[in-house]
């Protein structure tokens, strides 16, 4: 009787698949409501990787041109394909402006959040969580969130099972798990700070970056990159985003990198580069908290 109630006990902990590293003995007492059920790993996707993919590229592209007057030295890099492909995309914006003399060319500069809005018409940030003592929460700040969107990215250095990561998780609430159990550090302080800084300078190709570490400053380049900071579901806050993992194809625009706010601990070119967005469960009003599911169930 014993052994059959402790492999019942196992079979039910395999079939769980913890988000967040420092929560598991919190699990021991989980209330139903809060949890997401899903029926295999295979079916854990809200939307499909060709729309995640594509709206990351029409947001980063948008920002891409945003700050044009900063990419010339990446632009003398591309091949004149691409060249042409962000002529055309800045022509829409500032006809009769030439690519090459774009950076002589005064133009108006939009905010990472106000791009954010102009391109999939909402925008969120930061602010003090609308729950007692939870800190930092993210809001929708302005527009409509429909259901299926993109909402924000999970930033971090991306840790496959193998690789070290005991003395990064110290304190830290921020470890993200993947349920294949490759682990994302999204603390943007102390030596997960450092590890993220010098993975980024280490992976830098001469001007084109591949990865984007302004997500551990106060002024963000990818207005997608605070999905750690989306608190938790309750009772009275049901969930209206999920995570969802993206592993970002061999495809992905060598000149857009510079926005992606994940990299691997490991230069291992045999790995793709894992990312976690947040996909919005309903339509999220402007003013709404975004809460997230910290716990799935396998069945």
């Amino acid at each position: 009787m014993p052994g059959r109630l402790l492999r019942g006990l196992w079979q039910r902990w395999r079939r769980y698949k913890y988000r967040f590293v420092p929560w598991i003995a919190l699990n021991l007492g989980h209330n139903p409501r809060t949890l997401r059920y899903v029926p295999e790993e295979s079916k854990d996707k809200v939307i499909s990787d060709e729309d995640v993919l594509g709206t990351l590229l029409k947001v980063f592209q948008a920002l891409f041109i945003n700050d044009f007057n900063k990419q010339s030295d990446i632009l003398t890099m591309l091949p004149e394909p691409v060249k042409s492909k962000y002529q055309d995309l800045l022509s829409v914006q500032h006809p009769r402006v030439k690519l090459l003399e774009y950076r002589h060319h005064q133009q108006s500069i939009f905010k990472p959040e106000e791009i954010l809005y102009k391109t999939l018409g909402f925008s969120v940030a930061q602010a003090t969580s609308s729950l007692i003592s939870a800190g930092k929460g993210v809001f929708v700040t302005k527009g409509l969130v429909p259901k299926g969107a993109v909402v924000s990215m999970y930033p971090g250095t991306v840790y496959q099972k193998y690789e070290p990561i005991f003395f990064q998780s110290i304190g830290n609430p921020f470890i993200f798990r993947c349920l294949d159990g490759v682990l994302i550090d999204g603390n943007d302080k102390g030596i997960s700070k450092v590890v993220f800084r010098s993975c980024n300078g280490r992976d830098r190709l001469g001007p084109l970056k591949m990865s984007d570490s302004t997500w551990l400053t106060s002024e963000f380049h990818n207005p997608l990159a605070v999905g750690q900071y989306v608190n938790n579901c309750s009772n009275d806050r049901p969930a209206n985003v999920c995570y969802q993992e993206f592993d970002v194809p061999a495809v992905f625009p060598i000149e857009l990198k510079q926005y992606l706010p994940n990299i691997a601990y490991s230069f291992d070119k045999e790995s793709p580069l894992r990312c976690v967005v947040l996909v919005a469960l309903r339509d999220i009003k402007q003013g709404e908290e975004l809460f997230s599911n910290y716990y799935t169930i396998v069945s």
